[in-house]
């Protein structure tokens, strides 16, 4: 009886296993070109259109390793929605219920941010005192800010600023 259970318990592991291997299916949501390494301005391997299906490989900072017909590089993960496009227009239609006020409040607010480091980049960094001292000469003090707002007749709002040093 055991012999019997050790091939099949072999082979669910092995189709587990499998579909892992399978990947993902992602549509582009807009057009975008597939580049050689995930960066910019690396070199364009093809050009992607809208609606267009990628097998998407794996993942780095904010871009897709994927394959598209027999073409494989990166794209931007922005430019990628998962599933096939029939997924894709459901979950559309039930976002603009949600900005037509049918469902919710209608004051829908989205954010996305990526920077595109990795784990490598981010232990690479070093201390850069020139730009800490740069970004710190675009601060403003309280009193700035008061001025600011009045000179643009805007309405003043009460907001708890960092101590001066």
């Amino acid at each position: 009886m055991m012999n019997r259970l050790i091939p099949a318990f072999a082979l669910c592991l092995l189709l587990v296993a499998q579909s892992g291997w399978a990947g993902e299916i992602g549509t582009l949501s807009k057009a975008d070109e597939l580049k050689a390494e995930p960066f910019r301005d690396a070199k364009t391997v093809k050009s992607l259109a809208m609606g267009e299906k990628v097998d998407i490989l794996s993942k780095e900072g904010g871009w897709y390793k994927a394959k598209a017909g027999k073409s494989s590089g990166w794209v931007r993960m922005l430019s990628v929605r998962k599933g096939d496009a029939k997924q894709s227009a459901s979950a559309a239609s039930g976002l603009l219920a949600l900005s037509s006020g049918r469902a919710g409040t209608g004051k829908v607010v989205a954010t996305t941010g990526i920077r595109g480091l990795n784990e490598e980049e981010l232990k690479a960094a070093t201390f850069n005192e020139a730009e800490l001292q740069r970004a710190e000469a675009n601060s403003s003090s309280k009193a700035d800010a008061a001025q600011f707002a009045k000179q643009g007749k805007l309405v003043a709002r009460s907001f708890d600023y960092l101590p001066a040093k």
